[in-house]
């Protein structure tokens, strides 16, 4: 589906400048990418540029912990309120609470460190082919009368970032697959520098939300978007590793260890195209068979 990009990308900026209410509080509305409610990335996003806002600047975000504890309303503002918890010498901590005409949507906890030289090691990012060989697009057209029908509307939804699976096979087949999956992902439009100082983190864990707990439902036969599955994320967990700048394409690489009790539980870890290790996530999510299709 053929779309304005640069005017995607000013809607998901623009839900991203956050409107100053007081030294700690802050107000956000939600782009118009058509979802039902709001993707849960948007809270995290936000929720993080909240609390960057109330930190020294030479801090950056290394941990974030939150939980949604509602479904989103697109079409109601949404206030954040920070707790300022602690101001160290070389860690901050904040709470965020996110809430809408009054309701406790979202909480999150994120914690800030100044730049340290030290030890370093990480894992090697997976050999995948590049995103250049990978196109999902042509796949769609040329086996249109193959794709899952959710599927295809999940990836004709509007939104800030491309993907490119690794493999289809995914979005070809309902069989039981091994559950793990990596795809390729950018931004649709590339940024200023101005804003790339201050979204770059914020967006990357804007993506993490994205795919992942579906991956738990590889083994089963079925997808998140699929009408038998009441699936919502429950909890979600990043740590930031090395600095970056998001205007490349990077690798997310996603596994299930498990799912059990109408809960997935996966992981995931975000590559530069260099092979640095940026980010690590984990996520638990309900994955219930609605009575209906039992």
């Amino acid at each position: 589906m053929s779309r304005d990009r640069s005017s995607t990308m000013k809607k998901f900026l623009n839900c991203l400048n956050l409107e100053n209410q007081s030294e700690t509080e802050f107000l956000a509305h939600t782009p118009d990418f058509g979802w039902r409610r709001i993707f849960g990335g948007q809270f995290i996003a936000q929720g993080i540029i909240s609390a960057q806002r109330t930190v020294a600047k030479d801090k950056s975000i290394h941990s974030m912990h939150c939980y949604f504890l509602r479904p989103g309303d697109p079409e109601t503002p949404i206030s954040y309120k920070v707790s300022k918890v602690r101001d160290g010498a070389s860690f901050s901590m904040r709470m965020v609470d996110a809430y809408q005409d009054e309701r406790h949507v979202f909480t999150l906890q994120c914690s800030f460190h100044r730049f340290e030289e030290g030890l370093s090691h990480q894992s090697q990012m997976p050999s995948v082919a590049p995103p250049e060989e990978l196109d999902l697009q042509d796949m769609l057209d040329k086996s249109a009368d193959q794709v899952i029908r959710p599927l295809k509307a999940y990836i004709d939804k509007e939104r800030p970032f491309e993907f490119r699976p690794v493999s289809t096979e995914r979005y070809l087949t309902d069989a039981a697959l091994e559950p793990y999956q990596s795809v390729w992902l950018n931004l649709v439009s590339p940024l200023s520098d101005e804003d790339h100082a201050e979204y770059d983190i914020a967006m990357l864990a804007y993506i993490s939300d994205a795919l992942l707990i579906d991956t738990a439902l590889f083994p089963h036969s079925t997808n998140i978007f699929d009408g038998s599955i009441q699936g919502a994320s429950l909890d979600h967990a990043l740590w930031f590793h090395r600095p970056f700048k998001l205007d490349d394409w990077v690798l997310y690489h996603m596994e299930s260890p498990t799912a059990s009790g109408s809960r997935g539980l996966a992981r995931g870890q975000v590559f530069s195209r260099d092979g640095d290790l940026l980010m690590s996530v984990v996520q638990e999510g309900l994955i219930r068979k609605r009575a209906s299709a039992r």
